[in-house]
Order: structure tokens, then C-alpha cells, then sequence
């Protein structure tokens, strides 16, 4: 498939402009983009990384998966279809530098941070916001300092931290109907003139799922953050978890 020019590189997936003028999905090419997904593995704001044989065309399946399965339950994506094994057509926007996480249970970096104990269950939903940057670790920030900064505006992170609310809920029934517990999620978000999109992925490295609620039995990229070396043993077990969770995802709405 030919790529044009490219737009953007992160750590795990490329984006590319659209080449020609043809409208695709109702749309002008220049307001659409491939995203190609890598086979690239990090942790520790990219301290740590691998590369996994596949784990693109997993992370592709799953992120295809997922929005589908949201766009039926209404929610606005910025996902067009799945072109190849590893290439996505999506709708180009301008991305928030924020991430938008939810959690369901305390675990990780917010037991580290704060005196609640592990496994603490948050009702309603616990929402959080953390700037991307990579230099600063991403700090934890508020509504009052992004409108501040002028990252959004106060009427955006009001919608944005709906969309989150509204995102973790349905993959939490989603998840639900396999006796997996999603423990918390991490979206992002972009402007288009028709209003925010969710954008970028919702992929194996994007939440926690613990099946039966077990943390032992996780699924997600925790198990690649808890390698204490990068043995060929290790990251096949991680690859194998990502293979199960592309196929659970591919799931999604075939279970009432």
C-alpha cells in the first residue's frame, strides 16, 4: 500500500498522510490518515523497549476490535476500517496532549502516589488526567491547569472526561461478559470540526484486565513492565497474552 508523507512517529505506531485527492468515506484525503502499527513494546516512558514479533498486527486487531464496538454503541472515533494486517484509515485530528484515564480499582502508579490501598474499589469511577510528556513522566493535572496552559477549554475536559466515563463503562460490560475485570484504561482524545473524537488506541498497552478479577492472572502489558530481563521466554509470554486478548476483543457484542 502506498503511504504519503509521514506525519507522525510515536513509539508504537507511524501516521501517514493519504496520497491523491480521492474521497474516501465521505472525506477529502487530506482529512484522513493511515496509522501503521509498530512491533515496538515500551515501559517507563520508553526506558524499557522491545520488539515483539506481531505485536502490531495484535495491537491493529485489538484497536480495530474495540472502536468498532464502540462506534455501534455511539460513540464518535475517529476509526474508518482496517486496511491490512497492521494499517488503519482514520480521521485526522487535531490530538489533545492529555491522557484521559478511569479507574475501576486501585493499583500501579496511584497506590504508589497515594495512601489507598490495592485493590481499592472506586465508586463512581475515579478519573484522572495526566499531560503527555515523556521528560516530565506525564504528570498527574487538573481542569483548572490544562485550561490554564491552554491545553483545552473548561467546556472540553468537561466533555472529555464524560467520553472517558462513558469509553471505560461499556469496555468494562464488554469485559464483563468474559469474567475479566477492566481495573482502568487510558484514552486520548482529538479535536475535529465536528467535535472531539476519540482517537489514537485503546489496545493491549492502553488498560489492566484481570481475569476473575485475579490480579496474578493479568493480562496486559503490567506483565512486560514486571520482566526483570527481556529473556526470549519472557516476551513470549507476553506475546501470548496479547494474542488472547486481540481474540477476546474480536468478541465484543457477539455475547447478550
Amino acid at each position: 500500500m502506498p503511504y504519503g508523507k509521514c506525519l507522525a512517529e510515536g513509539k508504537t505506531k507511524v501516521i501517514y498522510e493519504v496520497p491523491g485527492q480521492e474521497t474516501v468515506h465521505s472525506l477529502p484525503a487530506d482529512q484522513n490518515a493511515y496509522m501503521v502499527h509498530k512491533d515496538s513494546i515500551t515501559a517507563g516512558d520508553g526506558a524499557k523497549r522491545d520488539v515483539i514479533e506481531g505485536k502490531g498486527v495484535l495491537s491493529c486487531r485489538t484497536t480495530s476490535a474495540v472502536f468498532s464496538y464502540l462506534q455501534s454503541r455511539g460513540l464518535k472515533t475517529h476509526y474508518l476500517e482496517t486496511l491490512d494486517e497492521r494499517t488503519m484509515l482514520v480521521r485526522r485530528a487535531e490530538m489533545i496532549p492529555i491522557e484521559w484515564v478511569a479507574r475501576r480499582l486501585a493499583t500501579g502508579s496511584y497506590v504508589r502516589r497515594t495512601a489507598i490501598a490495592e485493590g481499592t474499589r472506586f465508586e463512581p469511577v475515579l478519573l484522572e488526567m495526566f499531560l503527555k510528556d515523556d521528560a516530565k513522566h506525564d504528570p498527574l493535572i487538573t481542569v483548572d491547569q490544562a485550561v490554564e496552559d491552554k491545553i483545552c477549554t473548561a467546556e472540553e475536559a468537561e466533555e472529555a472526561l464524560a467520553m472517558t466515563c462513558e469509553v471505560f463503562l461499556l469496555l468494562e460490560g464488554a469485559w464483563a461478559q468474559q469474567d475479566i475485570q477492566l481495573v482502568d484504561l487510558k484514552i486520548e482524545l482529538g479535536r475535529t470540526l465536528d467535535g472531539l473524537l476519540l482517537a489514537d488506541v485503546i489496545d493491549n498497552d492502553s488498560w489492566r484486565l484481570w481475569p476473575g478479577g485475579r490480579r496474578e492472572a493479568m493480562l496486559d502489558k503490567q506483565v512486560y513492565r514486571n520482566l526483570k530481563s527481556s529473556s526470549d521466554e519472557g516476551l513470549a509470554d507476553v506475546r501470548r497474552r496479547y494474542v488472547e486478548v486481540a481474540e477476546r476483543a474480536e468478541q465484543f457484542g457477539a455475547r447478550t
